[in-house]
């Protein structure tokens, strides 16, 4: 069974390195002649009478083919660890499949159940404000908890904080790549995909040693949005390629959540966009819960039965259980402090609050890790 599965997958790679066929050309391909392996071996005859496919598309193809060695760039995959499935194979992605131009096949590492299961994807910009910075870490961190799959693309920025936040919950998450799964970008996230390739899965339809073009990456983002039934965006500006995600999710009839932002932050256009178009608005996960269906979920899951999970997960490095321990003074201050930078001056404008009582309740605060100090007497909430 795995040596006939092997056989017909090489042939799927085969064709995947063909420039001239993309996921709907094969696919018709496919259906046409049967098996990969008799696409691999038509001739221009054969394939310039399907309908969409001329004369001299039919003879690129061939030549394009030619210039392939098929045994030794499936030796290649092989050697570089790579695992693969296709499109006939039993564990594909079912909501994956269900896109207008699933990939027919993929290269990935680690373990293929992640997408099997409820999948969430969380996006946003490679630019981040502290604010997008935490709620992708926290929101990732609790959806996890409830057993869902955290998708995202492993770019810098707001997907890079979610994989964290997953990660550190002891989650599962799935990382789509714009390039092949030998090439880690960016290069800075190595770590984190090492870990995700242990505990989750790292997932892309380019075959070994392709570079992370900047035309992939679209292609990349309908991955990330198939495989889940929302897309949740956090931080996105006008031209923000988080946005692609969301409109191939709106193709694919997924649901799309964003969280809104300041009005003044340049990260919060994109959200406030999507937001003004019909989103969802989320303040919380729960709002997310609600929206979706699963039916391993129900009301009761969302409080009582995963306090101590939610506890562990906020402890990671919000410090925000310990607001539970602040003197009503100290409550009231911090209410005044957003989760981006504010000055001094600010905080006592807005708290009204003489200067040395602010002065000290924020050494407290800062003492018990609910806020931080940066340069310039900037003060920002943990």
């Amino acid at each position: 069974m795995l040596q006939h599965k092997t056989f017909k997958a090489r042939y799927y790679h085969g064709l995947n390195l063909i420039p001239s066929l993309g996921p709907i050309k094969t696919r018709r391909l496919i259906q046409h002649f049967g098996l990969p392996e008799q696409v691999w071996k038509a001739t221009p005859d054969e394939l310039a009478e399907i309908e969409g496919f001329s004369r001299p598309m039919a003879e690129r193809i061939v030549q394009e083919r030619s210039k392939i060695d098929l045994e030794r760039t499936w030796e290649d995959v092989l050697k570089r660890g790579c695992s693969v499935i296709t499109w006939e194979d039993a564990d594909y992605p079912l909501l994956l499949q269900e896109i207008y131009d699933p990939p027919p096949i993929l290269y990935f590492s680690g373990d293929i159940k992640v997408i099997n299961g409820y999948c969430l994807a969380i996006v946003g910009s490679r630019r981040h404000s502290i604010y997008g910075k935490e709620i992708a870490y926290k929101f990732a961190s609790k959806l996890s908890n409830y057993g869902l799959s955290i998708v995202s693309g492993m770019a810098r920025g707001i997907d890079t904080w979610a994989h964290k936040g997953v990660l550190d919950a002891g989650g599962k998450t799935a990382a789509v790549l714009g390039c092949g799964l030998d090439i880690c970008y960016p290069p800075e996230n190595r770590s984190v995909m090492e870990k995700i390739q242990v505990s989750g899965i790292v997932i892309s339809e380019f075959p070994p040693g392709s570079q992370p073009l900047p035309q992939n990456f679209p292609r990349r983002n309908r991955i990330i949005s198939g495989l889940s039934q929302g897309t949740i965006v956090i931080e996105a500006g006008e031209k923000s390629g988080a946005l692609i995600t969301t409109d191939f999710a709106l193709e694919q009839g997924r649901e799309v959540f964003a969280v809104p932002g300041s009005i003044a932050s340049p990260y919060s256009k994109g959200c406030h966009k999507l937001l003004k178009e019909g989103a969802k608005l989320v303040e919380k996960v729960e709002d997310i819960l609600e929206e979706i269906s699963l039916p391993s979920l129900t009301k009761d899951s969302f409080s009582p039965a995963s306090k101590d999970d939610t506890k562990r997960v906020l402890s990671n490095g919000s410090g925000l259980e310990k607001q539970q321990q602040l003197e009503p003074d100290e409550i009231t201050l911090l209410e005044f402090i957003p989760y981006e930078p504010l000055t001094l001056e600010d905080i006592v404008c807005l708290s009204k609050m003489p200067l040395s009582l602010v002065n000290t309740l924020l050494l407290e605060l800062e003492m018990k890790r609910v806020i931080k100090q940066l340069p310039g007497k900037y003060f920002v909430r943990n």
